[in-house]
């Protein structure tokens, strides 16, 4: 369990140090709250996947899902010209819905 854990880390590390970069070079500038707009993308994809296509238990599988589910919805909001600050709105109110799904599921 512990060779595992630590290759988990290790290769959860390379992958953040590889999209630290790209991003970096994205946008020209190195601070380091640059990413932070992504982080509500990244936890609303994870969390979709693990509760409606991950029947209650984490995988690779639902989280791409979800992912693609969070990009279709982005591009969707953006083409019908959603104000930039309802964008979350959106997003977290089906990251809420999808949340209560998984705890309506486990009773």
């Amino acid at each position: 369990v512990n060779k595992y854990r630590a290759a988990a880390y290790l290769m959860s590390a390379v992958f953040a140090a590889i999209g630290g970069i790209m991003l970096g070079a994205r946008i020209l500038s190195a601070e380091v709250n640059s990413g932070a707009p992504y982080l509500m993308d990244a936890v609303a994809a994870a969390f979709i996947g693990f509760s409606v296509f991950g029947a209650g238990k984490p995988n690779a599988f639902g989280t791409f899902v979800g992912a693609v589910l969070i990009g279709v919805l982005q591009n969707g909001l953006v083409m019908l010209s959603v104000p930039y600050y309802a964008m979350d709105i959106v997003k977290g109110t089906v990251l809420a819905f999808a949340l209560a799904i998984t705890y309506y599921r486990r009773k």
